[in-house]
């Protein structure tokens, strides 16, 4: 799959920051005059918030995993097709929440399917498209869910159905990203979520800087 553009994906555990960090870096991108797509998933487009919806609801809890990991493909291929390649196509850096790797980590390894369902259902849907570098945006379990929760109250949020899963399965999708980032460590890096925004800030422009520099 040839592009032009630099696609960037920021994961990590629930209430790590990512999403801020993502809307920072984006924000001192522009600053340099690069032309920026932000994008999320679930989401994306209109058709994936959709399917966020049906996924995030606290009220489906009755979603069965595979039909859970078939949604999340879904709303990725969606995205990719009406706004990641056209962006890329066109230069753009973009900056996605979340991509294959949270499906591989939440649906593939907290929920059990396995990584090789992962990958098939990946192989249709991305066609081929892998991020340029993913920053999993690292914080311990409790502090996460606490940050999460915290934010669900402020916004009244109702999509908080894979928040609401237990402590068990929080802590194999921590050790899930972590063993991602040995077995992928060119493409995928750790940064440590627990200290200052600024900070982690630093740290994701510093591992964002050599991709800039082709």
């Amino acid at each position: 799959m040839t592009k032009r553009g630099i696609f960037i994906t920021f994961e990590g555990p629930e209430g790590s920051g990512k999403s801020t960090q993502l809307r920072m870096l984006g924000k001192k991108l522009r600053g340099k005059n690069r032309p920026v797509l932000e994008t999320a998933e679930p989401g994306g487009t209109p058709i994936g918030l959709q399917i966020r919806r049906v996924l995030l609801d606290a009220k489906n809890q009755e979603l069965c995993p595979t039909a859970e990991l078939l949604l999340m493909f879904a709303a990725r291929a969606q995205n990719i097709d009406q706004a990641i390649l056209p962006a890329l196509a066109t230069g753009h850096i973009v900056l996605c929440d979340r991509f294959t790797d949270s499906t591989l980590v939440y649906q593939g390894a907290a929920r059990g399917l396995g990584a090789e369902v992962v990958y098939e259902v990946d192989r249709i849907a991305c066609r081929g498209l892998v991020p340029d570098l993913t920053l999993v945006i690292d914080i311990d379990v409790e502090t996460g869910l606490a940050r999460a929760h915290r934010r669900n109250e402020r916004a009244q949020d109702v999509e908080t159905r894979l928040d609401e899963q237990s402590l068990e399965f929080h802590h194999k999708v921590r050790a899930a990203y972590q063993q991602l980032a040995e077995d992928e460590p060119k493409r995928v890096k750790v940064i440590d979520g627990s200290r200052e925004e600024a900070d982690v800030a630093q740290s994701v422009l510093n591992a964002v800087q050599p991709l800039l520099a082709h």
